[in-house]
Parts: structure tokens; sequence; C-alpha cells
């Protein structure tokens, strides 16, 4: 009972945590794009997650079966994720005032589109209470892509950047602790705890954000 009072708990305060923070971060935003980007990324990501997060959570607390809502969460929330981090190549593009690089955009936009197209697949299984292994190794392949490339890019562009420096490190240690989720949760239930520390990440992320907006309208930087 005390592990479910803390995962609803935690679960509860992220998702009013992200949406809030998404809302106040395009009120805020006033025309700056970098900003307006973070804000559409943090309501995404909020948004997506709810549809897996509220199922789980009452499932704690109900007699109903969420199998299937759960299942379906799942796929809306990895289609959600997939465009934030295509949301995210823009806001690097934006931020260093990058123009070039088509080729890296181009790759992304494959990518996300292999991975939506996998996800679509009734073989996925999602609203079963077993769902597929093998379709969920094969989903998350582009996505993975996806991810060292958000870090490989970030790295190179953020080195110098006093709020967002440590971005590419965030996006790194949240796939760290997706990766398990995705090979052996099914078998060993307890690893899926790995997905509260990878939403902490997200969370670390956000406050990134936050700080982006709050120094760039310190310094009148029109980003």
């Amino acid at each position: 009972m005390m592990p479910a009072i803390g995962e609803s708990i935690f679960d509860v305060l992220y998702l009013i945590f992200a949406i809030g923070s998404g809302i106040t971060l395009l009120v805020k935003a006033k025309g700056r794009p970098v900003i307006m980007l973070f804000g559409w990324m943090t309501l995404l990501l909020g948004a997506g997650d709810s549809f897996h997060l509220i199922p789980r959570v009452l499932n704690y607390w109900t007699d109903a079966d969420y199998t299937a809502a759960l299942g379906v969460g799942k796929l809306v929330t990895s289609i959600t994720m997939t465009v934030f981090y295509l949301l995210f190549e823009y806001a690097r593009r934006k931020r260093y005032g990058i123009t070039g690089q088509n080729p890296v955009l181009i790759t992304m936009w494959m990518l996300a589109a292999v991975r939506i197209a996998l996800c679509c697949f009734p073989q996925n299984g999602w609203t079963s209470a077993e769902p597929s292994l093998l379709w969920g190794i094969l989903r998350n392949i582009p996505f993975a892509v996806i991810g060292v490339m958000t870090v490989v890019l970030w790295f190179q562009s953020a080195s110098h950047d006093k709020t967002l420096k440590r971005s590419p490190l965030a996006v790194t240690l949240s796939f760290l602790f997706y990766l398990p989720v995705v090979l052996w949760s099914q078998t060993i239930p307890i690893i899926g705890m790995l997905m509260l520390p990878k939403t902490c990440m997200y969370i670390w992320l956000i406050v990134m954000f936050i700080k982006t907006e709050k120094s760039t309208k310190i310094s009148g930087d029109n980003i």
C-alpha cells in the first residue's frame, strides 16, 4: 500500500507541475520562439504522460480493469514523446541560430515517422496484459537513435549555455533508466520503478526551461 501511495502522489504532482509549467511558459513567452517551443514541449510532455499515468493511479485505487486504458495511454505517450524530441531539435536550432544541418533534421523526421508507424501496428499488443516484447524493442530502436542524436547535438551546442548545458545529461540518464524497463519489466516487474527516476530527469529538463525563460527575460534576449 505504501508504494502505491507514494507513486500516486508522485505521479499526480508531476502532472500538475508539467502541465502547469507548460502553460506558464507559453503565457510568459511573449513572442520568444525558443520559450514558446519549451512551453509546447512541456505541455505536450505532461498531457501525453497523463494518458498512461492517470489510468495507472486509478488502477491502484479502484477495482476496475484499466489494462486497455493503460495500454492506449502508453501508445499516446510513445507518440507525444517522439514529437517532444522533434520540438527539442527545433528549439536547439532557434536557441543557437542554426540554419543548416538539414540532413540532421530530415533524419530525425524520418526516424520519428518510423517510430510512430511502428507504434501503430496492432502487433504491439498495447491493450493486452502481456504486450509484445519484440515490438517493444523494435519501436524503441528509432527512438533510441533520436535520443543519441539529441544528446550529441545538444552537447555540441549547449556546452557554454549556462541554463541548458546539462540538458544532454538529463536526456542521457532518462534513456538509461528507460532501457531496462523496455527489456526486462515484463519478467521483472520491479524494474518498472525506474520510470520514476526517468520522470525526474524530465522534471529536471522542465526546470532548465523555466530557468532559461527567467534568464532571457532578465537579459532581454528575444529568443
